[in-house]
């Protein structure tokens, strides 16, 4: 009976440890989509010095960031987030104004349209903390200048950090998105995410904004969701040996 309670208390310790791991969070279809909020232990603010406005991240991915970013500075470059988590909300409003901005298109090609650039809400990586926009929003920004200097440290130097681009040129034959030179993803968490998102989330979660019913029609988590680069640098680093746990809704 005495081995019966001591092993019991170190179940719970156990337990108890894992939940408060980040790299152990469960994944809850709610948090693939975007639904859950900010307040999950999960996340965390973002400090005003790395970022041009209020916004949120996962924990290790922010951990991994400011790493990269005091690297970067040290050899004279300025990373700026300028767009990190975004919920299901955020991401809905930012469709709606793209579709109402493009209303004397014909549905589809208006959605297409829309996803040259920007996700459908319940299909944005941004919605699990693990991928953020830095400096500018034009790949013109990263050709020439200063722009051109940060783009060349992040393609040499961000994989050390965890960080890979993953809507790179499409003459490889990518799908999805067009190329975004300031998306930069935390593969060592986003990878497991990815997985999560293929074994749980299907073309009926993907619902409730206007023009849902394309996301079938488009393919969205075979040619976007899953549109991203497969030339992964063989130097990414980070927390790869992580147990994914996934959950059903009410778990």
């Amino acid at each position: 009976m005495k081995y019966f309670y001591v092993n019991l208390i170190f179940l719970f310790f156990s337990l108890n440890l894992a939940a408060q791991d980040p790299s152990e969070a469960r994944i809850s279809k709610e948090f693939l989509l975007g639904k859950t909020a900010y307040t999950e232990s999960h996340f965390v603010k973002v400090d005003p010095k790395h970022a041009s406005r209020n916004m949120y991240l996962n924990r290790e991915t922010y951990t991994a960031f400011e790493r990269m970013f005091k690297a970067a500075k040290a050899d004279g470059i300025h990373l700026q987030i300028v767009s990190g988590a975004r919920s299901f909300e955020h991401q809905k409003a930012i469709w709606d104004r793209k579709w109402k901005a493009n209303e004397d298109l014909e549905p589809l090609c208006r959605s297409q349209k829309i996803l040259e650039f920007s996700s459908m809400p319940a299909t944005s990586r941004h919605h699990w903390g693990t991928d953020i926009d830095l400096n500018n929003l034009e790949n013109s920004y990263f050709e020439e200048g200063s722009g051109k200097a940060e783009y060349e440290w992040l393609v040499q130097n961000a994989a050390r950090f965890g960080f890979f681009q993953v809507y790179t040129s499409k003459d490889s034959g990518r799908t999805g998105y067009n190329e975004e030179k300031w998306h930069w993803s935390y593969l060592p968490l986003a990878r497991h995410y990815l997985q999560a998102y293929n074994e749980m989330v299907s073309y009926e979660d993907i619902a409730g904004f206007e023009g849902a019913y394309l996301a079938e029609v488009q393919e969205m988590i075979a040619d976007y969701v899953n549109g991203i680069s497969q030339e992964e640098p063989a130097s990414i680093t980070g927390n790869t040996e992580r147990q994914t746990v996934f959950t059903e809704p009410g778990e």
